[in-house]
């Protein structure tokens, strides 16, 4: 489950969370370890016209970039201190390469990581550029390399 304060603070809302669990947060290294459940009801799976030979239901690849997004946002309030009600959101900016090794199958829930490669703090505004690894029973279904602006729109800045 969820940190309600987490959950109450994130610009999605809870079907759009996505995220079954926090279950390692290393602030040391910068990274998050998430779960997410591999269920027929999740968005974009559900309409599936999915065919167990041809195309088998799966965890969409567009929702596990959606994925990241969360996971950045997870990032943000756990180790940078970052809160949406404070006027803080994030953006991705670059999704600088991304491949999907294996298919996400309906099952065992994914194991998410994200780490944080980067982090530039410029005028009030960080951009913080990602590494993401996703696995599903010890095989590798996603990893790419992402980039995001954290800011407070319609804040004044000052020149550096």
């Amino acid at each position: 489950m969820l940190d309600p304060a987490f959950a109450a603070d994130c610009p999605y809302g809870p079907d759009a969370q996505l995220l079954d669990e926090i279950v390692e947060i290393d602030r040391e290294e910068g990274r998050i370890v998430a779960t997410l459940p591999a269920r027929e009801d999740l968005p974009l799976t559900s309409g599936q016209r999915a065919d167990p030979v041809r195309h088998p239901r799966h965890v969409s690849g567009a929702l596990m970039v959606h994925a990241t997004a969360i996971l950045g946002f997870a990032h943000a309030y756990y180790l940078l201190g970052l809160r949406h009600a404070d006027g803080w959101i994030g953006y991705g900016t670059h999704l600088h390469w991304a491949r999907w090794p294996s298919m996400a199958r309906m099952g065992p829930p994914l194991r998410l990581e994200l780490k944080a490669l980067r982090v530039r703090r410029v005028q009030g505004t960080l951009f913080v550029r990602y590494a993401f690894r996703f696995t599903q029973a010890g095989l590798l279904v996603y990893e790419s390399e992402q980039s995001a602006i954290w800011t407070r729109p319609g804040e004044a800045r000052t020149p550096a």
